[in-house]
């Protein structure tokens, strides 16, 4: 079961929005600044928190957003005053929600429930950044766990799927379907080897560091 709805009270660029999502491609469409990235994100945190025994909402939107000095609270609109974020995401009627204030610094004194669907039928999801990661992956992901870097979550997790291995045997129609699309999409194949990435063609393999982003 899929998303089915997006709730946001003062976060980010938003003083409300309610948001219904169907179950097949949403396009978000919309000027510079007004939050559609914020929506994307939101609901890749919703999906990749609490999968496997990992990170709690809260501290994923964290990682995801990368506020100031990790700060939930400058995630809440700004406005005057003490104010409060409020995030609700749908499954059919399953909520998962959260609540915190612009003055909380920390995730520990964030709110947040969430229903038994969330942990024990997880969603499969990936967030695919702006920025090109697969040129940049020797060493990321070692580096990322050991120094602190100023990068979002969402660029060590493309790379933890990227590098997972293809599955055995013959790919389902719909997958082949769609890695037909890629494949034509791309002119080529990608590759890995050490760790490095690339475009496998009718040049030959191609380095993504040369490639356009």
């Amino acid at each position: 079961m899929g998303l089915t709805r997006v709730e946001l009270e003062r976060f980010t660029a938003f003083s409300k929005l309610t948001l219904d999502l169907s179950p097949g491609i949403n396009v978000l469409v919309g000027a510079n600044g007004t939050g559609k990235t914020h929506i994307m994100k939101v609901c890749y945190a919703a999906c990749d928190a609490n999968k496997n025994g990992g990170k709690r909402f809260a501290d994923k939107l964290v990682d995801v957003f990368l506020p100031s000095g990790r700060s939930i609270g400058r995630l809440v609109k700004r406005q005057k005053g003490r104010t409060e974020a409020v995030i609700r995401v749908f499954r059919a009627s399953y909520r998962l929600h959260s609540s915190f204030s612009s003055q909380a610094t920390s995730t520990s004194s964030m709110t947040s429930t969430r229903h038994r669907i969330w942990v024990d039928e997880p969603i499969d999801s990936v967030y695919i950044p702006v920025k090109e990661m697969l040129a940049n992956a020797p060493g990321f992901r070692s580096l990322y766990e050991t120094r602190e870097i100023h990068f979002e979550d969402v660029y060590k997790d493309i790379l933890d799927r990227a590098y997972i291995p293809v599955l055995r045997g013959a790919p389902e129609l719909e997958r082949k379907r769609l890695l037909t699309i890629l494949r034509d999409a791309i002119q080529g194949r990608v590759t890995i080897k050490n760790e490095e990435f690339f475009l496998r063609n009718a040049h030959g393999n191609i380095e993504f560091s040369l490639l356009a982003e």
